[in-house]
């Protein structure tokens, strides 16, 4: 795949306080990188500086392969940005509003209509194009917020916050319209204070804390890099302590835990051993109901790596 965005070495201070310190990452084309950070780590002086709206004071960007900087035109028009903030005119239509938005992107008079009519199908707005945005839901202000960033087909999509205070239906439209586009071949930098979103889409993720990024990498390569194991949960009746006791010698085994509705086993590749776990578990004449296999996920790698919750 070919990178759409390369950055390195990005700092930037304002006053005594360093907000970004050597930060960098890639985004290929077709591939969305999530970039995670409590509030005041850095996220959003990094976006400014990708999108050429704040100078960095030392670093590379480029954007399908152009140098960014505020002066940077050529780079820019490959960035289509939207911010968490609505950039929308609610006393005009979503038709209007998208048309507007396309004129000032130079989109020539010939192509103006078929992408307006493209955005509309992918957010899902065609049958209240007429409508005031005035009159939209949150969620809907929200997707023609989207629109409009995509109104230039970018190469690059900067995504800050998109879903912040929508209903869970437009949460999900907004989110299936990103897939899409990543599907399709566009290169997407999503921030967001939802970890289930950061699981659900991201391909790559960095997390950015102090103005460094911490770690970068796949769910499971983050996952790895703190050593978590995956708890399989066994709903069982009978001598549970004997179960426990058999497992506890197994070499794939970390810990067992016994309660009153089963017990909890912490091990390494749980979808690998369940069979084996299971039948030792059987050899104590201990009857199993349910069974669930619980991964680490990416909220236990946030807070080993900043200490603190992604929405803090």
């Amino acid at each position: 795949m070919t990178d759409v965005l390369r950055c390195a070495g990005l700092r930037k201070r304002f006053g005594d306080v360093q907000a970004v310190d050597d930060v960098g990452f890639t985004i290929a084309a077709g591939e969305t990188y999530g970039l995670l950070g409590p509030n005041g780590a850095g996220k959003t002086t990094t976006i400014s500086m990708v999108c050429g709206l704040l100078e960095p004071d030392a670093g590379d960007i480029a954007v399908a392969g152009q140098p960014m900087s505020p002066r940077a035109r050529a780079a820019k028009a490959h960035v289509g940005y939207v911010p968490q903030d609505l950039a929308i005119y609610p006393d005009l239509s979503a038709r209007e509003n998208l048309t507007f938005f396309a004129r000032l992107h130079g989109v020539p008079g010939r192509e103006l209509s078929r992408r307006v009519d493209a955005v509309l199908e992918l957010i899902g707005l065609e049958q209240r194009a007429r409508d005031r945005t005035s009159d939209y839901s949150g969620g809907m202000k929200r997707r023609l917020n989207i629109g409009i960033g995509l109104l230039h087909e970018p190469t690059l999509l900067v995504l800050d916050e998109p879903t912040v205070g929508v209903d869970p239906q437009s949460r999900n439209a907004i989110l299936e319209s990103v897939a899409t586009l990543r599907d399709e071949g566009m290169g997407v930098l999503y921030t967001t204070h939802y970890m289930e979103e950061a699981e659900r889409l991201c391909d790559r993720i960095g997390i950015i804390d102090a103005g460094r990024l911490q770690a970068e990498g796949t769910r499971r390569e983050l996952v790895g890099m703190i050593g978590e194991a995956d708890r399989l949960r066994l709903v069982a009746s009978g001598d549970l302590v004997a179960a426990a006791a058999v497992l506890d010698r197994s070499s794939y085994v970390s810990s067992t835990h016994v309660d009153d509705d089963g017990l909890d086993v912490v091990l390494a590749g749980a979808g690998q051993h369940l069979p084996a776990v299971l039948a030792e578990v059987a050899t104590t004449g201990v009857s199993v109901t349910a069974v669930s296999v619980i991964e680490p996920d990416l909220e236990s790698v946030f807070l080993h790596l900043t200490g603190r919750g992604l929405r803090d």
